[in-house]
């Protein structure tokens, strides 16, 4: 009796562990096949993702899936079926969160710019130019306090004449000339002699700024590296590096001048160069007309030259008022002569001396006239045209400049490389897919994977 009771309970035991090893081996043959299945999705995401764009990364050394597989027409279809060519076909597939360069922002594309620098060149060699960013803003601020100023002086000196019934005479009068060149194109004034405008144009209906985008879905939060203001450094020198300006020699681009695009959007070489160059001008003006309002022989000049004028005139009473209006015209024509200088591959310094001045007071009633005041020749020392066009590019605001700058970056893919398929908000940079995969026996396994490139 005592023998079967104990052989029952042996048997019960024996049944006990041969269950839960048959649960074990069973569990790890599950697990197994999840991770088969996990492998399977990996391998074919990465072989996805290897499909990237050839000519965007040898041109702009930029990664990024070309969604619509050269046909022109984006679908989540597209990404499933290659997918699925890649190992992917026994599973449930479909992306459920994806990123493209357009997308808030161009945030992708400006993110993939930074490290992209970072890596190449390393902090350290960007912090002298971190360290200029606190004057660049001040120059800015400078030049719209001193924009403001110059109108109100100029208004306040027609108010008096007006009041005076009376006028300054137009000959040897630096502010009706000034006032002349103002009315003239700016092109003309500040092209070095012998150099050609290009005439390139591109379509403005098809920028992304202004066409219907794609955008992509989901959340990808990621921990902020760098400084906003580091993060700006870091893609103007990238712009720098990839994209033509007006000093280059010609190239064969949809437009010569891509910088100044960048800085101004507009539809025409012309017309950037001559947007950039308004706001260079205005940046310079802000730094002359400091200049000279701490000159006491300049400003001796331009009060003997008011009252030379005002007592022509009759009204000796303007004088100081007219003093300064010519002062005012004697920092613009400065500044056109300062652009003329950046264009001709000259340095101009961020805040001028003695020495580095460079138009006289005779000198700016010749303004304008082919060949008779100095041509923009510098002064051997300071800042290059792309050294202040990289002021221009910090100053602007980063989400105009990465959607501005993949506009360029999609006319030349089209252009140049004869992808016509080629949109810049097609293309991904990353992606997560939910796959649902059936094990055996109805156990189905439902998980996530994501990609990107950075």
């Amino acid at each position: 009796m005592v023998k079967a009771e104990i052989t029952a309970f042996l048997s019960l035991i024996f049944i006990l562990l041969v269950t839960f090893i048959g649960g074990i081996m069973e569990s790890a043959s599950i697990q197994m096949a999840k991770s088969y299945r996990r492998t399977d999705m990996n391998r074919a995401m990465e072989c996805v993702f290897a499909e990237y764009q050839r000519e965007l990364l040898e041109e702009y050394d930029i990664f990024a899936l070309e969604g619509t597989y050269e046909c022109g027409e984006y679908s989540d279809k597209l990404i499933e079926n290659r997918l699925a060519y890649f190992g992917a076909d026994d599973m449930e597939n479909s992306i459920r969160k994806i990123r493209f360069l357009t997308d808030n922002g161009a945030q992708a594309f400006c993110e993939q710019t930074a490290y992209y620098m970072e890596h190449k060149y390393g902090l350290g060699r960007l912090k002298d130019k971190l360290s200029m960013t606190d004057e660049w803003r001040a120059q800015k601020e400078k030049a719209d306090s001193y924009e403001k100023e110059s109108r109100k002086k100029e208004e306040e000196l027609q108010s008096l004449l007006k009041e005076a019934q009376g006028g300054l005479p137009k000959q040897d009068n630096p502010i009706a000339h000034v006032s002349q060149l103002k009315k003239r194109p700016l092109l003309e004034l500040i092209m070095p002699e012998g150099k050609a405008v290009s005439d390139k144009k591109i379509n403005l209906d098809e920028s992304l700024i202004n066409r219907k985008k794609n955008k992509g879905r989901g959340d990808f939060s990621e921990t902020k590296g760098e400084s906003k203001a580091m993060s700006s450094i870091l893609f103007g020198e990238y712009l720098l590096e990839h994209f033509s300006m007006a000093t280059d020699k010609d190239c064969n681009k949809a437009l010569d001048y891509e910088l100044e695009y960048i800085c101004a959007g507009k539809g025409s070489d012309r017309e950037n160069l001559e947007a950039a160059a308004k706001k260079l001008i205005l940046i310079r003006f802000a730094s002359n007309y400091l200049f000279l309002q701490n000159s006491a022989s300049r400003r001796a000049e331009a009060e003997a030259l008011a009252l030379t004028l005002c007592t022509a005139a009759a009204l000796p009473a303007l004088c100081q008022a007219a003093a300064q209006v010519i002062l005012l015209a004697w920092a613009f024509g400065e500044s056109i002569i300062d652009m003329r200088t950046l264009l001709g591959e000259g340095r101009v310094p961020l805040a001028k001396s003695e020495n580095s001045w460079q138009l006289s007071i005779s000198g700016l009633m010749k303004l304008g006239q082919s060949g008779a005041v100095n041509d923009g020749s510098g002064c051997g020392d300071g800042l290059l045209y792309r050294d202040y066009l990289r002021m221009l590019l910090f100053l602007e605001k980063r989400e105009k400049t990465g959607l501005r700058a993949l506009d360029v970056i999609e006319q030349n893919l089209k252009k140049v490389h004869g992808a016509g398929y080629f949109k810049a908000d097609y293309c991904i940079s990353k992606m997560e897919i939910k796959s649902t995969a059936r094990l055996r026996r109805g156990i189905s396994y439902t998980f996530c994977t994501g990609f990107g490139y950075r």
